[in-house]
């Protein structure tokens, strides 16, 4: 079938949708137009010559069919086709009589509209080419049909045209005309849904025929058809006669739209392939490498969906210069590069000459797609975590070594991200453990089983309580308290951190609320609490600090929330504009465990922050480090920051950061993480003087 362009207008009130539908039309060759409204449509097609108009029939204002009428009323010699948008194919018939010549229904599937855009297009063209010269009629006819047919009810006989032979592999005059030509082909698990569709046509329920089915090819392999037809009635309603054409629609269903790689089905199909014949005749490495996005979510959630589908768009084309730049040097090597959905892509592997050469591909991966790009001016970092899963004859099943992959690759995450893991069979275990604590996580939330817990941060000058960073613990009733770091990936990875972190920063606040009620500190105690980069840019952080200031829970200007670098790395510019909002209100900022990123000297000074956590990295190794700590400590102080150490254990460290002027110190040498009670006795203890005297 000859793929036709040309010059399409959209017209759609939702921004959106306009964008969304004219970014996949463009890059596949039409120069698109778009109208937001009907004055605007009419006006697009009066000054540019427009083939073709995809119209929302769901329009503010005016409706999209006055809005039909009105094209076809103002441009009757054009002979524009025009696509409808419905939300219920039982309005087709009164559009279809105001004047389109077709329509696709919501929600919108990308590859209906592109073949019915082809097919109309088509036969725009053919119609052009008969107002021409009459001599081409026939030869004109017999490409517009694409894959026309024609059913004599009553005599039991099909008549199916050169092309629609041509379509399924067979050559003119070598099908039949029994229906059975048309059904015997069908795939056995469609065969049943098409009969009963068009029997429900037949009987009167649908006013027309539609159905998507695969039909066998000559060659062995089924193709996905769009059928579409309509029937003749006699007098009594009885249909004797009915026609119609399929469109080869193989394309849109194997082919993800939005990267333009194979889908899910197409990767499986190639699989199922590979996996059968992985143990015949040849030394060979069958591998899949399952790749996902770390923090996706985040960009969806903070940018948008139109950015993060570009974001997966440019991850595809990265996806494919790494995977075919890796030169293996078989010639029976093959690799496909598929979207399995959402923000998780997949190789597959098949003939690479050692395990080696995919880990080289995997590595090449994880350089190539954690680059820096910029999407409408925001610079971001696309890092994945990577699993992979070597086939072996222990494999009954493709889907098995899928899941392995799909393991590896969970693994890789909670092992810190931005990395792969290559399969083992421990990895069932662990998973298994894993999905326990995910439920068990789960309930925690819902029986208050989470707990802050406060470690003393204290003034070097002074030997006082300066205030409290609140971490939190998990009370588990058969495992006891759970690490943070057991319980923090996957809250992170399964969206649970959102609503732990808002009891966390609200349950701190009031009890910091209530120390300041009762211990009269000058100034008030204060209160950091962690926030990972979800919970940081979530916009909801703003109304949950609004209302905890603004009634009273918390002193203003006491509340001090901690971000580390690799938050705000995930998306820079929105980190800034949230941080510059938390401080109109009377919030502080803190860069926790400064020093350890690639670029903190670089940017700090550009960023408002009001303290400086040092890493405790720093603090351990202090003799080796201590012109690095010199060096943070200076450069705060002349950015005018406080300058809090991190891993305070001994008295040297705090003799050490006394003789450097740090101004305030947390770790063991003071206190322990400790609940609320404690904390408080600890208060208690240095009403009447310091606890900590300076050496």
């Amino acid at each position: 079938m000859i793929r036709f362009t040309g010059n399409l207008l959209i017209v759609d009130s939702d921004l959106n949708n306009r964008e969304l539908i004219r970014r996949q039309l463009s890059d596949r060759g039409f120069n698109v137009f778009c109208a937001g409204s009907g004055n605007e449509a009419l006006n697009l097609v009066k000054n540019n010559p427009v083939d073709l108009i995809l119209l929302d029939i769901d329009m503010p204002g005016t409706t999209g069919i006055d809005v039909l009428k009105n094209l076809r009323n103002a441009f009757t010699s054009l002979h524009i086709p025009i696509i409808a948008v419905i939300d219920d194919s039982q309005a087709a018939a009164v559009l279809l009589g105001a004047g389109a010549n077709d329509y696709v229904t919501k929600p919108i599937d990308f590859p209906v509209v592109l073949a019915s855009i082809q097919a109309q297009l088509e036969r725009k063209h053919t119609e052009e080419t008969l107002r021409k010269s009459d001599e081409l009629y026939t030869l004109a006819m017999g490409a517009a049909n694409d894959g026309l047919w024609d059913w004599d009810i009553e005599a039991g006989r099909i008549y199916f045209s050169p092309r629609w032979q041509f379509m399924i592999g067979e050559e003119e005059g070598s099908v039949g005309d029994r229906p059975d030509e048309w059904f015997g082909r069908i795939h056995p698990d469609d065969v049943e849904l098409l009969r009963k569709e068009i029997n429900e046509h037949l009987d009167g329920t649908t006013s027309h025929y539609e159905s998507e089915y695969r039909i066998l090819h000559k060659n062995g392999d089924y193709l996905w058809m769009l059928g579409r037809g309509k029937a003749l009635r006699d007098e009594n309603g009885k249909a004797y006669r009915m026609a119609g054409w399929q469109t080869d629609i193989t394309r849109g269903k194997l082919i993800d739209f939005l990267t333009g790689l194979p889908n899910r089905s197409l990767f499986l199909d190639r699989l199922a392939r590979s996996f059968e014949s992985a143990d015949i005749g040849r030394e060979r490495t069958l591998a899949l490498v399952h790749i996902d996005l770390d923090n996706f979510k985040l960009i969806n959630d903070s940018l948008g969906h139109i950015v993060g589908d570009q974001m997966l768009a440019a991850v595809a084309r990265r996806l494919e210069k790494s995977v075919h730049s890796v030169d293996l040097s078989t010639p029976e090597e093959r690799r496909t590069i598929a979207r399995l959905g959402g923000d998780e892509f997949i190789v597959l592997v098949d003939s690479a000459a050692t395990p080696m050469d995919v880990i080289l591909i995997t590595n090449k991966i994880l350089a190539d797609v954690g680059a820096a790009f910029c999407v409408e001016g925001q610079e971001l970092f696309p890092a994945v975590s990577i699993g992979i899963a070597f086939y072996n004859s222990t494999y009954l099943s493709p889907d098995a070594l899928l899941q392995d992959a799909d393991m590896a690759m969970h693994s890789a995450k909670l092992a810190g991200k931005g990395r792969f893991e290559i399969f083992d069979a421990k990895m069932r275990t662990a998973s298994a453990d894993r999905l326990q604590l995910e439920a068990e996580f789960r309930h925690a939330l819902e029986r208050n089983e989470f707990e802050p817990y406060y470690q003393a941060i204290v003034s070097m000058k002074t030997g006082r309580i300066y205030g409290f960073e609140a971490l939190v613990r998990w009370r588990n009733p058969s495992r006891g308290i759970v690490s943070p770091m057991d319980f923090i990936p996957l809250a992170e990875e399964t969206g649970l951190i959102i609503p732990l972190g808002k009891y966390m920063l609200e349950t701190a606040c009031r009890q910091t609320g209530i120390w300041q009620n009762r211990f009269r500190e000058d100034p008030p105690l204060s209160i950091s609490v962690n926030l990972t980069a979800r919970d940081f840019l979530q916009r909801d952080l703003l109304v949950q600090c609004h209302n905890l200031l603004n009634d009273g829970t918390i002193t203003r200007g006491s509340l001090v929330l901690e971000v580390t670098e690799g938050t705000l790395m995930q998306d820079y510019d929105s980190a800034v504009r949230m941080m510059r909002r938390l401080k109109d209100m009377g919030i502080r900022i803190s860069m926790d465990d400064f020093g350890t990123g690639y670029s903190s000297l670089s940017y700090l000074h550009k960023l408002p922050f009001d303290n400086l956590k040092i890493d405790q990295s720093f603090i351990f190794r202090f003799e080796e480090d201590s012109e690095i700590v010199r060096t943070i400590l200076l450069m705060g102080h002349a950015l005018g920051l406080r300058v809090v150490a991190e891993g305070v254990e001994t008295l040297n460290n705090v003799n050490d950061l006394t003789a450097l002027e740090c101004d305030y110190g947390q770790g063991y040498y003071f206190s322990k993480p400790v609940p609320a009670a404690e904390a408080t006795a600890l208060l208690e203890k240095q009403e009447n003087a310091a606890i900590f005297i300076p050496s």
